[in-house]
């Protein structure tokens, strides 16, 4: 995700509480009172957990409208979205930890080998303390809420810092919050990249942070000062592919809906497509008539479509265009879309063929409603030139040959993969969310992101035989020096 400095109009509302303007002793005094809590009370029995997180969910569903109205008012976006990006996310992420929250804490035994016989051992899920959450703009109630859902059932106390660029979404959950959680469960920090900055230099013991590589790496260096454990989810160049036996019709479609969903500011949105050679015509006819069914048969209705997000700053608005620019200048074809509105902060939806390899958007991430086009003639050539950028967040596969599937499978390496669709993995609280290297650390949701948000701990008991070990004890005489290398070599 490329970094957004736009700042919030004067007149934004601000959030209750610790929202903009907070004093650095401020968040130095709510961040002791939450590890001096963490550290001097039991963690939460799971009656407590669930309290909190049924409540979260009862709060979010009574405030449903105004979560709509809130991100409306930072950049347009469509009901629709809101609900089934935003809202239903964490309603789902909630019901799975409620649902398995029992199991998830319960001590999980684990094998014995024979030269511990006479003990079992099991490992424990204790909460880890405090976590810090830095979230971004692009799904600013989703991804602030739902690390909050996976911190509080592992038993920890958090502090929130969502996005100052969408200063609407922060004031309602900034509400949210100081309505639910004592401030030394929960509390909420708005402001811009010093209020960001002051809090990671807290020793808090999780940061869970979502947004671009480059800041991530600033995340991760403050953390170090701290030991603190990191999860990072961040970005990248996500491929989709789609070879020369792919139903053009089914991946235009569903390529159309996961890149312009949200005007295409999705970390795991499709940022190019490699097609076939062969198949490059049918497919680009097939995606502008998907976009056009989608969002209106003309550049006007475009822009008047009520489903149609805009870019969330003015920053963020220069960069996508400057994208566009640079690659049109340099001989790229606006096959569709390439309207723009610097007022409004509207990129069309814009489909790119004859992408120039020095075309910055060839190299940066996109993370706008733009699309380039690519053609390949052979798949391990598709495959090269993925390799060629660093392992994206998503890689998206459309094959009729289950051959082709694995080859890509066995020789790319991603956070995530979907095989014939886009972006529905994400949904799945089964499935580990993540990046590899360059597009993140660490997984997220369901029992991965209570894990996450947990120490480990292993635990041996003793049952019986308490002298059976004692023959490795020194002195090493003869005897000792003997059963030891049979266990050694046999044990």
């Amino acid at each position: 995700m490329p970094p957004s400095a736009a700042s919030p109009p004067s007149d934004a509302p601000r959030a209750n509480g610790h929202a903009a303007g907070a004093e650095h002793e401020e968040i130095e005094r709510v961040a002791q009172k939450q590890r001096r809590a963490a550290r001097r009370q039991p963690p939460p029995p799971r009656a407590e957990r669930e309290d909190r997180l049924r409540r979260l969910k009862r709060a979010l569903m009574r405030r449903r409208d105004d979560v709509k109205e809130a991100l409306h008012a930072d950049f347009r976006k469509p009901p629709a979205e809101v609900d089934a990006t935003e809202i239903s996310p964490v309603k789902k992420e909630i019901d799975h930890a409620l649902a398995n929250l029992k199991a998830w804490m319960k001590p999980q035994p684990v094998p014995t080998p024979s030269v511990l016989t006479g003990t079992r051992s099991a490992v424990r899920h204790e909460p880890k303390g405090t976590a810090l959450i830095l979230a971004p703009w692009n799904y600013p109630v989703s991804l602030t809420l739902m690390p909050l859902v996976s911190t509080l059932a592992a038993g920890n106390r958090a502090v929130l810092k969502p996005s100052e660029h969408t200063p609407h979404a922060t004031a309602l959950m900034a509400e949210l919050v100081e309505a639910l959680f004592d401030e030394d469960q929960v509390a909420l920090f708005a402001g811009g990249p010093d209020v960001a900055e002051a809090l990671t230099h807290q020793p808090f013991d999780h940061v869970h942070f979502t947004g671009s590589p480059a800041i991530g790496k600033k995340v991760m260096e403050a953390a170090a000062g701290h030991l603190a454990s990191v999860t990072l989810e961040l970005g990248g160049k996500s491929p989709a592919l789609v070879d020369e036996t792919a139903d053009v019709e089914d991946a235009a479609r569903k390529i159309a809906w996961g890149k312009f969903t949200n005007a295409g500011q999705t970390c795991i949105a499709p940022d190019y497509v490699l097609v076939h050679e062969g198949q490059q015509a049918r497919f680009v006819y097939a995606l502008r008539r998907h976009l056009r069914a989608f969002y209106g048969a003309t550049p006007a209705e475009r822009q008047a479509t009520p489903d149609y997000a805009r870019l969330a700053s003015g920053k963020h608005f220069d960069y996508v265009t400057g994208l566009l620019d640079d690659a049109t200048e340099r001989g790229a074809r606006v096959a569709e879309g390439g309207q723009t509105d610097a007022e409004e902060r509207y990129v069309a939806p814009t489909i790119l063929t004859d992408v120039p390899e020095e075309a910055r958007l060839q190299r940066e991430e996109i993370f706008g409603p733009v699309l380039p086009i690519l053609p390949f003639s052979t798949l391990a050539g598709a495959v090269d030139a993925v390799g060629e950028r660093p392992p994206p967040l998503a890689l998206y596969v459309f094959s009729e040959r289950s051959a082709n599937t694995e080859y890509v499978l066995e020789r790319t390496t991603a956070g995530g993969t979907c095989v014939g669709d886009t972006l529905v993995h994400y949904l799945n609280p089964e499935l580990p969310f993540g990046g590899a290297g360059h597009s993140g650390i660490g997984r997220a949701h369901g029992f991965r992101g209570f894990k996450e948000h947990s120490n480990e701990r292993g635990v041996l008991h003793r049952r019986f035989g308490s002298s059976l070990m004692s023959w490795v004890y020194p002195p090493y005489d003869g005897t000792a020096r003997r059963l030891i290398g049979t266990m050694t070599e046999w044990l």
